[in-house]
C-alpha cells in the first residue's frame, strides 16, 4: 500500500532545523570540494583546485559491539573509517572528506574515486564543470568538454540506516576501483569521478532504525533540509553536479528500479531525463538478472521498474526524496533502488542469523550489481550525458517555455506521463509594507540561495508586472540554469486529484505559500531592468524601537524563539490579545541582543499586555518532528505517551499538554487518569490529529465533533482568519495531511481558521472517497479547522485540524502552533473568560 493510504504511516518512521540566517554549513561547505559565494555569483572554482588524491587520516570511531549491522555479517560503522583510511594508503585513486556529521554527531564519509590529478588539471575540471552551469551555450560549443570532462556520478547509500547493504556494496566497489589494473577501469577513472556517500544515516545504522537520531526519515526532507546530514548531501550535489546519481534502499522483491509512474514531477526537463533513466534502468535490471538468483532457489523475485511495470502509487512527484532533488542539479538519471531481501524490522529480530547474513549477501550483490552496471552505463554515454545536462541548464538561462516530453520517447511513454508547468517571469519577495513577515522572507532568501537558485535584491525602488516594489525586495528572476529549482520552491503547485488515483507521499509544499512570506507572481516584464544586485545571503531584518515599552509579533518562528529565549532570561513580558508579546522598556538591551540573533523587529508596543507570561514547559505526546519543531522555537518539552502516563508522569511544572500521536485517553489506568484531570483543571492542551481529536472527546474538553477528510487527502489549502489571538496576521494558507475539520460546535467554542469557501484545495491530491463519496475538499469548504475554548473546568484547548509543523516543514506555521500554547497557559483556569 502507498504510503498516503496509510494516515498513520506519515508518522512512522516520524519524519521531519531550519537553514536560515546564520544556519551552521556542514564541513563538506567549508573544505576544498566546497565553494565561497561571492556577490557576484561567481561559483569557480565549483570543488576546489587542490589535485587529486585529497586525502587525511580520519578519526577512528569507538568501537561499537552493539551495532545493528554486525549481525547481518556487514560493516559496522566503527569499521568503516579504518577501512577508508587503509583504501587512502594504498591507492592514489581513492580520496575521503567529511561532508557533515549526524544529529548524534557521527561523521558522514564521502569518497572520491578518480584518476589522480595534478592542480592544474582539478582547475580545468573546475573551469569546465562551472561553464556547464553558468554559460550552457558556451559549453555546448566547447571541444575542451566533450574531449577532456570526467562525469560525476554520485551513489548514496543508506540514507534508511536498517536498510544497509548499500554501503557495503559501495566499499566493494571502492575497493575493487582502488587496485584494479585492467584497461576499462583506466578508462573509466580518466573520464569520471566517482562520489559515493558512505552511510547516509550512520545514527540509524548503527541503532537499527529507518530513521536518524533526530527521529527524521530523510528522504523525506530535501526540500526542507531541517537535518544536518540532508544538507551536507544538498551541498554534494551543488558541488559535484553530477550526471547520474543511485541511492540505495531496501527492501522490495523483485529489485525495485526506477524510473517511476506518473505523475511525473512538472519541472523537470523530462524528455532528457526520461530516457537517461529508463537506458539506465534497463542496463541495471539486466545486470541483476545476470547474477542468476531465483525465486525458488534463492527467494528472489525478477527486478522491477515501476514506469514499465506498474500504473502509479510510485511517482517522482515530490521533490523531497533524494533522486527527486538530484536532477534540479543537473542529474539527467537518478534511481532509487530497493533491493530485495527484507532483513529489518520484524524479519531482524526472528529470523536465524544464518538466514539474515544470506540474505543481506545477496543484497549486496545486487546493489554492487547496480552500481557496476550505472558505472558501465556512464562510461558509454558520457558524452551524451555531458550534452544533456548542458541542455538542461541551457533551457533554464534562456527561459524557454517547459518542453513536453514526446510520446513514444521510450516504450510506454504516453499522455498519463506528460507533465508541465508554465513558468513565471520571475518571483519578487517583496520588502516593506508589502512583505507580511521580514524574518520569513529572509529565511526564504536564505533557503534559496543555499539550494543555488540566484536571487538579486534591488538597490532602487522598481516596478515590475504592473506592480511596484520598494527597494530591498528581492527577485528571482526565471531566466536561470536552474530554474527547475525556484519554481520547485516557489511556484504554488498543483491539484493533481483528478490525473491518479493513488500517491505515494505528498502532493504539495509550497514554500511561497507554508513558510509565511509574501511572494509574487510576474508573469509579464523584464527583471534584468530592476536596479539589483546579486546577493550571497539574506540582508538583516533585526530592529528595535528607541524607546518605550517593546511589542514582539508572534508571526513566524523565529519571534517565537526570541521570545522564549527572553523569557528563559528571565524577562518579564505579557500577552496581547492579538497574539503578540509586550516587553518591557527595561529590556531594551536584552531585545537588541534578541533582534541580531534571530532577526525580528521589536516595535514600540501602543498597549500593555493582558497576562504575564512564562517559559512554557510542554508535555508533547507527539511525532519526532512535533518534538523537534516545539524544541527548535525554544519551549521546554518533556515526551510523554500512554506508558509514560500510566507508569506515574508528574504534571509538577508542565504547564500546557499537547496530543498529536501516542496518548490514548481510554487505555490509561485510573492513577494516570486521575493524575491528568488535575492537570486539566488548570492547564492548557493543544491538539492535532486523528489522536488529538479523540483525546479531546474522550477526556471531555471543548464540544467539538472532528470530521475526517480522506485518508491520504494532501496538500496545501486555502483558509480564512477570523483574527483572533491564534490566527491574527496568520498566512492565508495551511498545509492538511488526512484533513479534519469541526461540527456541533459548543457556546464555550470560538473558530480561529476555516477552510475558504472557494476551493479550498490549492495544490495536492484530495479526493471523496470512493465508497460513499465522503470526505472530499468540498465537504470542507467553510468548515472551522482550528478552534479554541475553555471546557467548564478550566482547561484551555485548541483544536488543530490542519498539519502546521509537518516534517518540520510548513514554517510559516509554526507560530499557530505558539500562540496555541501560550493563549492555553495563560487562559487556563478561567472557564469561557477568554475568548
Amino acid at each position: 500500500m502507498p504510503a498516503s493510504a496509510d494516515p498513520d504511516n506519515r508518522r512512522k518512521p516520524p519524519v521531519q532545523r531550519e537553514f536560515g540566517n546564520g544556519a551552521e554549513r556542514n564541513s563538506f561547505a567549508a573544505s576544498e570540494l566546497g565553494r565561497d559565494r561571492g556577490a557576484d555569483h561567481t561559483r569557480f572554482p565549483r570543488t576546489g583546485t587542490r589535485g587529486y588524491p585529497r586525502q587525511q587520516n580520519l578519526p577512528l570511531p569507538a568501537v561499537n559491539q552493539a551495532d545493528a549491522s554486525i549481525k547481518l555479517g556487514l560493516t559496522p560503522y566503527h569499521a568503516i573509517a579504518p577501512k577508508l583510511n587503509e583504501l587512502q594508503r594504498i591507492s592514489d585513486r581513492v580520496s575521503v572528506e567529511v561532508i557533515a556529521r549526524s544529529h548524534q554527531g557521527r561523521d558522514l564519509y564521502l569518497v572520491t574515486v578518480t584518476e589522480p590529478e595534478s592542480s592544474a588539471a582539478a582547475k580545468e575540471q573546475a573551469r569546465m564543470r562551472a561553464e556547464i552551469e553558468e554559460d550552457a551555450a558556451r559549453a555546448a560549443r566547447d571541444p575542451q568538454i566533450k574531449r577532456s570532462y570526467k562525469a560525476p556520478v554520485f551513489i548514496n547509500n543508506n540514507i534508511h540506516g536498517n536498510e544497509w547493504e548499500g554501503t557495503d556494496a559501495a566499499l566493494r566497489t571502492i575497493e575493487k576501483l582502488a587496485t584494479a589494473k585492467d584497461s576499462s577501469t583506466e578508462k573509466l577513472l580518466g573520464q569520471s569521478r566517482l562520489y559515493f556517500n558512505i552511510t547516509a544515516n550512520p545514527d540509524g545504522r548503527v541503532g537499527n532504525t529507518r530513521a536518524n537520531g533526530a527521529g527524521f526519515d530523510m528522504n523525506r526532507d530535501f526540500i526542507t533540509a531541517s537535518q544536518p546530514e540532508v544538507r551536507g548531501m544538498r551541498q554534494v550535489m551543488i558541488d559535484t553536479q553530477p550526471l547520474v546519481m543511485l541511492d540505495l534502499h531496501g527492501y522490495v522483491n523483485g529489485t525495485l528500479i526506477e524510473p517511476t509512474t506518473p505523475p511525473h514531477g512538472q519541472n523537470y526537463e523530462y524528455d532528457l531525463f526520461i530516457k537517461n533513466a529508463y537506458a539506465n534502468g534497463l542496463g541495471m535490471e539486466a545486470a541483476v538478472k545476470a547474477l542468476g538468483y531465483t525465486p525458488a532457489a534463492d527467494g528472489v523475485d525478477p527486478p522491477q521498474i515501476p514506469f514499465r511495470d506498474w500504473t502509479e502509487g510510485w511517482d517522482d512527484w515530490p521533490p523531497i526524496f533524494t533522486p527527486q532533488y538530484a536532477p534540479f542539479h543537473g542529474a539527467v538519471a537518478s534511481h532509487t533502488i530497493e533491493i530485495p531481501m527484507r532483513v529489518n524490522n520484524n524479519d531482524y529480530n526472528t529470523r536465524p542469523v544464518a538466514e539474515l547474513q544470506r540474505r543481506s549477501k545477496i543484497n549486496t550483490n545486487i546493489a554492487a550489481a547496480t552500481i557496476d552496471s550505472t558505472l558501465s552505463f556512464v562510461q558509454q554515454r558520457r558524452e551524451s550525458l555531458i550534452a544533456d545536462q548542458i541542455e538542461v541548464f541551457r533551457r533554464g538561462a534562456a527561459g524557454e517555455p517547459s518542453k513536453a516530453t514526446p510520446l513514444d520517447i521510450v516504450p510506454g511513454f504516453g499522455p498519463e506521463d506528460v507533465y508541465t508547468t508554465k513558468y513565471p517571469r520571475a518571483y519578487v519577495i517583496p520588502a516593506g509594507g508589502g512583505q507580511r513577515s521580514d524574518v520569513a522572507a529572509a529565511r526564504l532568501v536564505d533557503h534559496l540561495i543555499a539550494n543555488d537558485v540566484r536571487v538579486e535584491r534591488a538597490t532602487k525602488a522598481f516596478t515590475l508586472n504592473g506592480r511596484g516594489y520598494a527597494a530591498g525586495s528581492y527577485v528571482v528572476d526565471m531566466h536561470q540554469p536552474k530554474r527547475g529549482m525556484a519554481n520547485v520552491i516557489l511556484e504554488p503547485g498543483a491539484d493533481i486529484s483528478a490525473k491518479v488515483d493513488a500517491m505515494y507521499d505528498i502532493s504539495g509544499w509550497s514554500l511561497a505559500h507554508l513558510w509565511g512570506a509574501t511572494v509574487d507572481t510576474a508573469e509579464s516584464g523584464d527583471p534584468r531592468r530592476v536596479p539589483a544586485k546579486p546577493v550571497s545571503v539574506a540582508a538583516p531584518t533585526g530592529s528595535v524601537a528607541p524607546s518605550g515599552d517593546l511589542s514582539l509579533r508572534l508571526d513566524d518562528a523565529k519571534e517565537v524563539s526570541a521570545l522564549n529565549a527572553l523569557l528563559a532570561d528571565g524577562v518579564s513580558a505579557k500577552w496581547a490579545a492579538d497574539g503578540s508579546a509586550v516587553i518591557p522598556g527595561s529590556a531594551r538591551a536584552a531585545a537588541r541582543t534578541m533582534a541580531d540573533r534571530y532577526g525580528v523587529r521589536f516595535t514600540q508596543a501602543t498597549a500593555p499586555g493582558t497576562s504575564p507570561l512564562r517559559k512554557l514547559t510542554v508535555a508533547a505526546a507527539g511525532s519526532a518532528d512535533d518534538l523537534y519543531s516545539l524544541q527548535e522555537m525554544g519551549f521546554t518539552v518533556k515526551p510523554v505517551s500512554t506508558a509514560v502516563l500510566n507508569a506515574g508522569f508528574s504534571w509538577t511544572g508542565v504547564d500546557v499538554l499537547y496530543v498529536a500521536s501516542g496518548l490514548n485517553h481510554a487505555q490509561l489506568n485510573e492513577p494516570a487518569r486521575t493524575a491528568l484531570n488535575g492537570f486539566l483543571a488548570k492547564g492548557g492542551v493543544v491538539t492535532r490529529g486523528a489522536t488529538g481529536a479523540a483525546f479531546n472527546s474522550a477526556a471531555g474538553l471543548l464540544t467539538a465533533t472532528a470530521v475526517a477528510g480522506r485518508e491520504d487527502a494532501n496538500g496545501t489549502v486555502s483558509v480564512t482568519n477570523a483574527g483572533g489571538p491564534i490566527t491574527n496576521g496568520a498566512p492565508k494558507y495551511s498545509f492538511v495531511f488526512s484533513p479534519r475539520w469541526f461540527t456541533g460546535l459548543g457556546p464555550e467554542v470560538t473558530v480561529e481558521q476555516r477552510y475558504a469557501t472557494q476551493g479550498p484545495l490549492i495544490a495536492g491530491h484530495w479526493r471523496a472517497r470512493p465508497e460513499g463519496g465522503t470526505g472530499g475538499p468540498e465537504a470542507a469548504v467553510g468548515q472551522p479547522a482550528i478552534v479554541r475554548g475553555v471546557d467548564e473546568r478550566g482547561a484551555a484547548v485548541v483544536l488543530f485540524g490542519t498539519e502546521p509543523m509537518f516534517r518540520n516543514h510548513p514554517k510559516g506555521l509554526f507560530a499557530e502552533v505558539a500562540r496555541s500554547l501560550h493563549w492555553t497557559a495563560v487562559s487556563a483556569g478561567q472557564p469561557q473568560t477568554v475568548r
